[in-house]
């Protein structure tokens, strides 16, 4: 019996644009020619950047063999100096990819094997990203940018190699262009080529030896790490210090070593400029004398190479010094550096913990789901909400022996559950600009009285957050970690300011394991009666009967006009309905299909409109007769309908005709039409329509 395997893992990823790899390698090979790439083709649009003047710096797309005649996809083994930046500024994506080399069961993934520019060639390759919870795998042609005899972009230095150089042409046709590569974080490089937890940590947080033994166990784990100076402004990046260090710049942390001297031993680590030359000249550097005092073996043992290769050596000290931030990305999102770390060199890494995953994909829609941040208490609410159930707290046996030693001083943290909350925007990263959003995450404790209730203004305006993310920042994704007793809570994602249409990506991990769902709730019909029948007041009553004395025809039943013109004459001036409302009301009403009323019909229908206009009035904030559409949902509430996040999305797609507000008349229309609906559906006797559901039927009929 075959298996069957997901899609969108490592061994069945999603395929880009539904471009299969094995299906266009054989046709390419039965046809004898060579793929082209139609859906990320060689001219501008790829490249993404303006077109030069100067025709001395025409761009041409030629393949490997066209560049070089002793062209190979890799020459002998990968390396961190396969790769160099060319004239694009995304070191932050050849930083990770330097790193990614030193670990090949994670390179593997992401560069799948057996691929060549002699073997079975037919110029297709393919490679294979994280993508927001899924993996996916691109298809390219090898037609690369090419000026002046050079590859354009990233390069190797052996100049036969093309490796990278695919592989840096296959994201960019992820990501939209080449254009799209430039200026990044290398964290957001770094999942996408783990599917891990990308995070910082300031260099100063730890001293020199606690920090480099914190690196090396990250190392020794498969983490990918890298470093940078912060430039202090704009005009500061890439210029050059004292020291030969670059500031702006993503550095790969690709070793951790310990070497041994006449006067005892140094902390050293290896770093890598994706430049390819560029180097620190400090002490420990290639040509440092420090090196006089270290014997052949040792200088061999841990290779090394006296080269303008961009790869060197520094001590702990002086890279506490020099660098600001080190990123880290780890496949298993245990600490990093913990408190407890040991300083012995020699001691063992920490062993791994057990983690459990729980994800969710989501969208902020204007108007609907885009509430904003607390600063707006209208619409904060509204945001999407996560729940998330933790059961238990920790298990001894799942915590590390630094954790039980941390854990048995403090006892109530032992009592806790372990969790890490990760929220990434996806797709922020366009043809020819990058648009992040500032966004951030807030964690909010249920209390039993209110689990599987509607958590609205009143609850969000009443709480603090035991957890957040931090302040709003701009980024592809923000995290933390957090300590939380075993109970309910609602996760509340947002952007810092409403309407911000956008998608996102929430995953938490924790290490009892987690129930994480949507904080979304089936229509209820249990108001509607309550809703239907307001009392008619004594003079609307005589009010109707006037009018259907002096209008009424030979059947005293009203027209849709006659039944506006009664309507108006009750309603504000600012709240007047147009005909086509008053028809859509006469055809909420039994009629047998004819566009008129009855007295009988007419009374319960003008006191149902006057109950939606005081309704209307405590949601019009600014006395304009219109709504905001984060007030719909109250709105319908208190008109005696609580509707689920989709179903409101659609009612305001269709009620507010793509406006910003919705007007009085719209508001009507929208409850008229779903008062017939829930009529429908409690008298429908089809027990399929039943199985459905409430939601679902209501979503099919409404975009109807």
């Amino acid at each position: 019996m075959e298996t069957l395997v997901a899609t969108g893992s490592i061994a069945n990823p999603v395929k880009f644009r539904d471009q299969d790899y094995v299906a266009l390698l054989d046709a390419c090979v039965k046809s004898g020619s060579l793929f082209s790439d139609s859906t990320f083709a060689p001219d501008q649009s790829s490249i993404g950047m303006p077109t030069d003047p100067d025709p001395k710096k025409e761009i041409k797309w030629l393949r490997p063999k066209e560049i070089s005649v002793n062209a190979v996809f890799v020459e002998d083994t990968t390396c961190t100096t396969d790769i160099c930046q060319g004239q694009l500024g995304d070191c932050w994506l050849l930083a990770a990819l330097s790193c990614l080399t030193m670990h090949p069961n994670l390179f593997v993934k992401v560069v799948p094997p057996n691929q060549s520019l002699t073997e079975s060639y037919a110029g297709i390759f393919h490679f294979t990203f994280w993508q927001y919870g899924e993996w996916v795998e691109v298809v390219v042609d090898d037609r690369l940018p090419v000026r002046g005899g050079r590859l354009l972009f990233s390069y190797s230095c052996t100049r036969n190699e093309y490796w990278s150089a695919l592989v840096e042409k296959a994201y960019a046709k992820l990501i939209g262009s080449y254009g799209s590569l430039k200026g990044g974080n290398i964290s957001e490089a770094m999942e996408d080529f783990t599917g891990g937890i990308a995070y910082s940590l300031p260099v100063s947080s730890r001293t020199p030896r606690i920090m480099w033994k914190a690196l090396s166990d990250a190392l020794s784990r498969g983490s990918l790490l890298s470093c940078f100076i912060q430039a202090s402004n704009y005009l500061e990046i890439g210029t050059v210090t004292a020291e030969g260090l670059v500031k702006g710049h993503a550095y790969a942390i690709t070793d951790t070593d310990t070497v041994k001297k006449s006067a005892g031993e140094a902390l050293l680590l290896r770093l890598r400029n994706p430049w390819g030359f560029v180097e620190y000249s400090g002490p420990w550097s290639d040509k440092s004398k420090d090196w006089d005092d270290v014997d052949a073996a040792e200088k061999k043992r841990i290779e090394l190479k006296n080269s303008e290769d961009g790869e060197f050596w520094i001590s702990a000290e002086d890279f506490s010094k020099l660098f600001g931030t080190v990123e880290l990305c780890s496949v298993d999102p245990d600490p990093i550096v913990d408190e407890d770390t040991p300083t012995d060199p020699d001691s063992p890494p920490a062993p791994i913990s057990a983690w459990t995953l729980s994800s969710h994909k989501g969208s902020w829609v204007s108007g609907s789901t885009a509430g904003g941040s607390c600063t707006y208490p209208r619409s904060f609410w509204k945001n999407p909400q996560f729940q998330l159930t933790l059961a238990e707290h920790d298990d001894d046996n799942a915590m590390t022996p630094e954790e039980k030693k941390v854990a048995g001083n403090q006892k109530e943290k032992a009592k806790q559950c372990t969790v890490l909350v990760e929220l990434l925007q996806k797709n922020r990263r366009k043809k020819d600009k990058i648009s992040f959003l500032h966004i951030a995450f807030h964690i909010y404790r249920v209390p039993p009285k209110l689990q599987g209730l509607c958590l609205d203004q009143t609850f969000f305006s009443s709480q603090q957050p035991v957890g957040s993310s931090g302040k709003y920042q701009p980024l592809r994704a923000v995290w933390r970690e957090v300590r939380l007793d075993p109970g309910n809570y609602v996760i509340l994602a947002s952007t810092y300011s409403p309407n911000q249409p956008a998608e996102f990506f929430l995953r938490i991990y924790s290490k009892t394991g987690n129930n994480l769902g949507t904080k979304d709730f089936t229509c209820s019909t249990g108001f509607l009666m309550v809703m239907s029948m307001p009392p008619v007041l004594p003079e609307d009553r005589k009010r109707v009967q006037k009018t259907f004395d002096e209008m009424a025809g030979p059947d005293d039943k009203l027209n849709a006009k006659e039944f506006m013109k009664l309507v108006n004459s009750v309603l504000e001036k600012d709240y007047q309905l147009p005909l086509e409302t008053c028809r859509q009301l006469i055809f909420g009403e039994d009629t047998g299909g004819r566009s008129s009323l009855t007295r009988e019909q007419t009374e319960p229908v003008l006191a149902s409109l006057r109950s939606l206009q005081s309704i209307f009035f405590k949601f019009d904030q600014d006395s304009s007769g219109t709504m905001s559409p984060f007030e719909l949902s109250l709105a319908l509430q208190a008109a005696g309908v609580q509707c689920d996040g989709q179903v409101i999305q659609v009612l305001w797609e269709r009620f507010g005709s793509g406006e910003p507000h919705l007007p009085f008349h719209g508001f009507v229309a929208c409850v008229t039409r779903l008062r017939k609906l829930f009529a429908l559906y409690k008298s429908e006797s089809n027990p399929e329509v039943k199985d459905v559901g409430i939601n679902a039927w209501l979503l099919q009929l409404l975009a109807v």
